[in-house]
Order: C-alpha cells, then sequence, then structure tokens
C-alpha cells in the first residue's frame, strides 16, 4: 500500500492511496445532496429520541417528552370502539339466548364478537378451524356430537364453568373407570368389537357378541342400553361414529383399559357475560348447534325438548378424523 496520491489513468479520479493486488481504490465523494439528508437523518434521530420513548432501561423506556404511548393509543381506541357497542353488549348479557336468532342485529353481533373471542382463548385447544385435536382429545366444535348438549344455553353453560377442574364447583364432570384389572384382554376386546358394532363400523361379529353383554353389565348404566349416552351424566353417544379419541378397535380398548379425561378451565371469572354469551353463538353457529322449539300449546309438563338437527359435516370438516384410521362415515341414525 502506498502514501503517494495519484490519479487513476481509466477514470482520471484521484485514488486513495491504496492498493490491494493491483487493484486500487477511486477517491470518489458521496453527492451532496446525499450527505445533507444523511446528516438530516442523524439530526431527526436525535430529536425523536427526546419526543418519543426510545431508549430501553431496566424496566420500562424513555418515556419522551412528549408522553406519546402506542398502548394507551390502543386502549382508547378499544374503549371508544367498546362504548360505541355498549348497547348491544347489555343485550346481549342479558337477552334470553333461546331468542337470540330471533334478533337479527344482535345475533350478528354475538357471532363476530363470540369470532373474536374463540380466536384468543380457545383457538388453542379446538384450533382455528375448531376442528379440535383429536390426537390431544380436544373436541370437534362443528359435528353434532354433544356431551352436555348443543343448545346455545348448554354451550354457554360448558364455556362458563368448564369441565372437569378444580376452579369451579360448578364445573361439567364426568368420569369413566378404569376397566384394566376388572375386565381381562379379552373381554375389553369383545366390548370394544360390541362398541364398534353399535356404530355401524366393520368389527369381529363373533367377537361383538360376546361383548354385548359384558356391555350391558358394565356400560349401560351411563351409555345406556343402545348406547347413546347421557347428556346429564356427560355419558358420550357410542352410536352416531364420532369419536374423541378415536374410533379403531384398538383406541376404543384404550380407552376402556385407561380412559383420558380433558380437562377445560372455566371462563365465567376471565370473560364478561357478554363474551361467553357471544362465543356460545359463535360455536353454536358453527354447524353442530341445536336449535331450541317452544313448548306446544297446552303443554303444561316441564321444559320443551329440543329439536336435534340431522347430523351433517360442515363444508371442511371430516366425519371421521384421518388419524382415527377409519373412511368417513356418516353418524348412523335410528328410530
Amino acid at each position: 500500500m502506498s502514501d503517494r496520491t495519484e490519479i487513476d489513468e481509466a477514470t482520471g479520479t484521484e485514488t486513495t492511496g491504496h492498493d490491494w493486488d493491483g487493484i486500487k481504490e477511486l477517491n470518489t465523494p458521496l453527492p451532496r445532496w446525499w450527505l445533507w439528508t444523511f446528516y438530516a437523518t442523524v439530526v431527526w434521530g436525535v430529536i425523536y429520541t427526546i419526543l418519543f420513548p426510545a431508549w430501553p432501561m431496566v424496566s420500562g423506556a424513555t418515556a419522551g417528552l412528549l408522553g406519546y404511548s402506542t398502548r394507551a393509543e390502543v386502549a382508547a381506541e378499544v374503549e371508544r370502539v367498546a362504548l360505541s357497542n355498549a348497547e348491544l353488549t347489555e343485550s346481549l348479557a342479558t337477552i334470553d339466548l333461546g331468542v337470540l336468532e330471533e334478533n337479527a342485529v344482535l345475533h350478528d353481533f354475538a357471532v363476530a364478537a363470540g369470532a373474536s373471542v374463540f380466536r384468543n382463548h380457545c383457538s388453542q385447544c379446538h384450533g382455528a378451524g375448531a376442528a379440535g385435536v383429536q390426537a390431544a382429545g380436544y373436541p370437534n366444535l362443528l359435528d353434532d356430537d354433544w356431551l352436555w348438549g348443543g343448545q346455545i344455553e348448554d354451550i354457554a353453560i360448558t364455556v362458563r364453568h368448564g369441565i372437569r377442574n378444580e376452579e369451579d364447583a360448578d364445573a361439567r364432570f364426568s368420569e369413566m373407570p378404569a376397566f384394566e384389572g376388572i375386565l381381562s384382554d379379552e373381554e375389553i376386546a369383545a366390548t370394544a368389537a360390541f362398541v364398534r358394532g353399535l356404530s355401524g363400523l366393520d368389527h369381529d361379529a363373533a367377537l361383538a357378541s360376546d361383548g354385548a353383554e359384558l356391555f350391558a353389565q358394565n356400560c349401560t348404566a351411563c351409555h345406556g342400553e343402545d348406547g347413546r349416552g347421557d347428556r346429564e351424566l356427560g355419558a358420550p353417544n357410542l352410536a352416531d361414529a364420532i369419536w374423541l379419541r378415536g374410533g379403531r378397535q384398538e383406541d376404543i380398548e384404550q380407552q376402556l383399559r385407561t380412559p383420558r379425561h380433558g380437562v377445560m378451565p372455566p371462563w365465567g371469572d376471565r370473560l364478561g357475560e357478554a363474551q361467553i354469551r357471544a362465543v356460545a353463538a359463535y360455536v353454536h353457529g358453527l354447524g353442530g348447534g341445536e336449535r331450541q322449539v317452544a313448548a306446544p300449546v297446552g303443554d303444561t309438563g316441564a321444559e320443551a325438548a329440543a329439536e336435534v338437527l340431522p347430523a351433517s359435516f360442515p363444508a371442511g370438516a371430516e366425519p371421521t378424523p384421518a388419524e382415527a384410521g377409519e373412511p368417513p362415515v356418516e353418524p348412523v341414525v335410528t328410530d
């Protein structure tokens, strides 16, 4: 490297004197406009760090002379929207959910708000599309299978109190006993074959005939003689070909041996009443919700029975998840 200043013959430009293996560096100054722009950005950067939050500290950041806060701006916008929807929110918190669909404006508001609540608090387990995760035992909310009822009020109660948690005394609670050590492996296999037969799946008929008596002795108290379950107990319907833990022979045998029980947290103390009702309306409208009908004229009995919609699968939903190992089948409709 030489310190002698020289002119490059090809360009006529002064060199810096640096030379690397015969390659010389030209001393080409930056354009004046670029330099002044750069200097202006430096000055602006210094002014910005003085006026606005900028420098990170141990427990926060410098506030800036203007006191501007993006968090405060977002909070103000949230409050503004909440005030604009205050009347709808108050109505949603007090309306009889059984007639919510009759109020189109309020129902649309509830579904839109419920979709937001679902994405923030429910999608982590049930999935963004609410199809659940069978491998983890998270229920599919798109189908027609409901342990504790699929009317909108039933869903709201489940959201409010949760399932099998220790935080809420009114949590939905059901527990299947473990039959490992009570039934032999052969008896468990026979019972599983019988259960598959209840929903019309391929099964070993001879094995299932042995399981019929075992089912009657050990399972009908909760699931009923026809296997359709009992919503008062949270006992699943075993005759609809919809499975939470899988419908393969080995899946059912595993559930008989050592049942797995899911837990859902209560949202009553975390969400407001309006938000609980909103997410219930959203889930109810996903495809599997059951309509509530009024009691017939002159009926002085107990509450009217729910009108249960025919089994159906919304667009994009799989009747049986791929990991269940079964071909897609629709629920078996029995009289």
